[in-house]
């Protein structure tokens, strides 16, 4: 898969820039984030993808650097000049960020968080949304929780034996605190009540593994493949290819790829992800990106094109290969996914892609809606890792939204996408993940060896809490669909 040479729209770009006669001026930094800021703004003046919609992102905005300087000068922090930049935040642009440690932001990449294994999401109570109680979605193997006992469907409603509610979970939950204990409750009609089972747990450094369970079903005449992946990762490409080895030697009919809980991550492991499913469209596109006005007019188009591969190419950041083998494509015209309203990014772009060539459907939820994808950019001269003069004194960076994804016909969906079964999860059973206790793989099999797109009634009436928040939603990496920049 092509990718932007970032060095040649550093060049193309930040030349034709004010940067020039900024550099010539006689003004120097004068406080600790005055190179951060103007990081900060040649950045997003570079590649934002609304860069021509913000004013102070114009490129005459500044004559000179003291200009900028001063202009930022009563500003609290990086991140403040960062958000004055973004447009229409949490409207328009509801997911660029910056972060002042690019290496938790690296590892969250890679799947390393600080975590406890319990991997859980949050929802109103029925009679009193204020109040808040989780879930467990699932355990991270090995992690104290998994020693703990903590296992999926356990709910909990109060931390340090203080009740949950939407204004303090942030504090309960989410410091940086190492340690905290959960109250397990009963679901008690939507409205859980504390049962006084406490479980303490420890956070440390986790790496988890998004290919979380491959198995086969046999249901009749169906062999169905079942994937649960819950991070694109290039880290886990090697094993996500070798799951579907194991699915090509057992010569599935079927394949489920569940997402329910899966964020995002990397285009380019979403592409090798296509190719697996299929195999039959090598070298045709998957997916097109659509930059801002200034990189749309430096770069070649074809470098905007993602097109299906039948091998996995992936580089380090110095430009030495890490993995290179064949894909293990399964030649399918049809796939199922599982999906809820945290499937974004990556999950949408598989599905949206793979629409174009062939039958695509789904049961749960309909998915968050994330078309955009973002990059990461350093404080270098070419917004690398590995670029010339990396500033040793921060560890500031940005991963803003740059480009909108679309697939062969020009098609997303910034609405999210429709179920072709909707069947929200039931906190009062969920079921074992891989197993047909668990409601929703229970109907997508029903889905494919029946084609029923109903739902009972008794599914259809029952109280649909709202989801507020999720152990995944202050990761560094949380709802990112990433693009990897070249030398």
């Amino acid at each position: 898969m092509k990718k932007i040479n970032l060095q040649f729209t550093v060049l193309a770009l930040l030349f034709a820039t004010l940067f020039t006669s900024c550099e010539k001026s006689d003004s120097f930094p004068s406080s600790a984030n005055d190179e951060i800021n103007l990081f900060v703004w040649r950045g997003m003046n570079t590649f934002y993808l609304w860069q021509s919609d913000v004013p102070d992102l114009a490129d005459t905005r500044f004559s000179n650097v003291g200009q900028l300087f001063a202009n930022y000068s009563n500003f609290a922090s990086p991140r403040e000049v960062f958000e004055s930049l973004r447009f229409q935040p949490g409207v328009v642009d509801r997911f660029s960020v910056i972060v002042d440690d690019y290496i938790a932001l690296e590892n969250s990449f890679q799947g390393i968080n600080e975590s406890t294994g319990m991997e859980f999401g949050l929802v109103r109570y029925q009679n009193d949304p204020s109040d808040v109680f989780g879930y467990v979605r699932y355990v991270v193997p090995g992690s104290d929780a998994e020693t703990k006992g903590i296992t999926r469907g356990m709910l909990f409603s109060e931390v340090d034996g203080v009740q949950l509610t939407d204004s303090n979970f942030g504090n309960l939950l989410f410091s940086s605190n190492s340690n905290y204990t959960i109250t397990l409750a009963d679901y008690n009609n939507g409205n859980p009540i504390s049962n006084s089972t406490t479980f303490a747990l420890t956070k440390s450094q986790l790496q988890e593994n998004p290919v979380h369970i491959a198995t086969t079903i046999t249901e009749g005449a169906n062999k169905i493949g079942y994937l649960m992946y819950n991070q694109f990762s290039a880290s886990f490409d090697a094993q996500l290819n070798a799951a579907f080895a194991t699915f090509q030697s057992e010569n599935i009919t079927d394949l489920i790829i569940d997402l329910r809980y899966n964020g995002g991550g990397r285009v380019s492991t979403a592409t090798y992800l296509g190719g697996m499913v299929t195999g039959q469209f090598n070298g045709q596109l998957f997916s097109r990106e659509d930059w801002n006005e200034k990189v749309q007019a430096a770069i070649d188009p074809v470098n905007f094109e993602n097109n299906f591969t039948d091998e996995i190419l992936n580089r380090d950041q110095t430009g030495n290969i890490v993995l290179q083998e064949p894909i293990n494509s399964l030649n399918l015209n049809r796939v199922y996914f599982i999906t809820t309203g945290n499937s974004a990014s990556a999950s949408e772009l598989v599905m949206n892609s793979l629409a174009s060539y062939i039958e695509v459907n789904s049961v749960g939820a309909t998915t968050i809606g994330k078309v955009r994808g973002s990059v990461t950019l350093y404080n270098s001269d070419n917004y690398r890792r590995d670029g010339d003069n990396l500033n040793p004194n921060h560890t500031w960076a940005l991963q803003p939204l740059v480009l909108e994804i679309v697939n062969k016909d020009g098609v997303n969906f910034p609405g999210g996408i429709v179920p072709t079964v909707n069947l929200p999860e039931d906190y009062e059973n969920l079921g074992v993940l891989g197993e047909r206790s668990d409601p929703l793989l229970d109907r997508t099999i029903v889905l494919i060896t029946t084609g029923s797109r109903s739902v009972s009634s008794d599914r259809n009436s029952f109280f649909r809490h709202e989801e507020i928040s999720n152990s995944k939603i202050t990761t560094p990496a949380s709802n990112n669909m990433i693009i990897d920049l070249k030398k």
